[in-house]
């Protein structure tokens, strides 16, 4: 029976009789599946593989190089690397090989694991609204001057914070895809499963750092009940491992008890970082539509 990789083998041309000038220096030769990637890596495979690494090197910023337009760069990268990776899922050849026999578990594994990252990306959108206008909450109460009131809303922000350094915790479960076993010196499926495990991998990294940033900042963060016994008396700031650095210039608690002039100092920060933290709304709102339109792509796989 002829093979069906010929009806799949794509803008190539065959001559019976070569011209006598042809260069004797040997063709290139492709190993061709049906079923399969073209052997030589796509351009969007070594693209995604460029963007995952440049995202593994952001992710490894030391930590007093971690700003909020550091935390929205990362966004921005998470979302362009599944857009790559959404981008390869619309290939014919990909849609093939994840049909395959072998993998036929594979689909419903990402399914569920893709299903996680919106959830977790949708918890933190729903958060990082709360945050906003619980902070804008407590800029108005900073300006009156009402203790009472920037009491509740740094209860309120440590709260919310704390709910964003948990949702790493939910990503912990999300594992490396299984590979079926390789049939040939250089198996092109076996390099899609690799990069699908790369993209899932780093995604899981990144989010702890995403997530970490903003809860591990002072500014969303209650002071304990011993620190909060110290009022007057001075004390050293701690720099916690990993926090944004704007977010580490303001503690509502201790705004209570500051003369007027510093209060409108800490006000016109808190201004900036209001404006930071729309910046940072807007970033978790693309990178989860991506991780909503990859998922998307994964189930036309399975049904189309």
């Amino acid at each position: 029976m002829a093979p069906k990789m010929v009806t799949n083998f794509r803008r190539s041309l065959s001559f019976p009789n070569p011209p006598s000038h042809t260069s004797s220096k040997p063709q290139k030769t492709f190993h061709v599946r049906s079923t399969s990637l073209p052997c030589r890596s796509h351009p969007i495979i070594s693209q995604l593989r460029d963007e995952i690494a440049e995202l593994n090197s952001w992710s490894v910023s030391e930590s007093g190089c971690r700003t909020s337009a550091w935390l929205c760069d990362g966004l921005r990268r998470l979302k362009t690397v599944h857009e790559s990776l959404d981008d390869l899922l619309h290939l014919p050849q990909t849609r093939e090989s994840l049909r395959g026999g072998e993998y036929s578990n594979l689909i419903e594994k990402l399914l569920e694991d893709f299903l996680r990252f919106v959830d977790v990306y949708g918890m933190f959108q729903t958060l990082v609204l709360r945050l906003k206008e619980e902070y804008s909450a407590a800029q108005i109460a900073v300006r009156r001057k009402d203790g009472v009131r920037i009491a509740v809303h740094s209860k309120n922000l440590n709260k919310i914070a704390k709910e964003i350094g948990k949702l790493a915790s939910n990503l912990a479960t999300i594992g490396k895809l299984s590979t079926a076993p390789a049939r040939a010196p250089y198996d092109d499926e076996a390099e899609l499963i690799d990069v699908i495990n790369d993209v899932l991998k780093v995604t899981v990294s990144v989010s702890g750092s995403l997530f970490g940033g903003l809860s591990n900042s002072s500014a969303f963060r209650k002071p304990s009940c011993m620190a909060l016994m110290n009022f007057g008396k001075k004390t050293k700031n701690v720099k916690v491992e990993g926090a944004i650095r704007e977010f580490e210039e303001i503690n509502l608690e201790k705004l209570r008890k500051k003369a007027e002039e510093e209060v409108k100092m800490a006000s016109k920060k808190m201004y900036e970082m209001e404006d930071c933290i729309v910046e940072i709304e807007g970033c978790a709102e693309r990178a989860f539509r991506s991780l909503i339109n990859t998922r998307v792509s994964l189930l036309n796989v399975l049904t189309q």
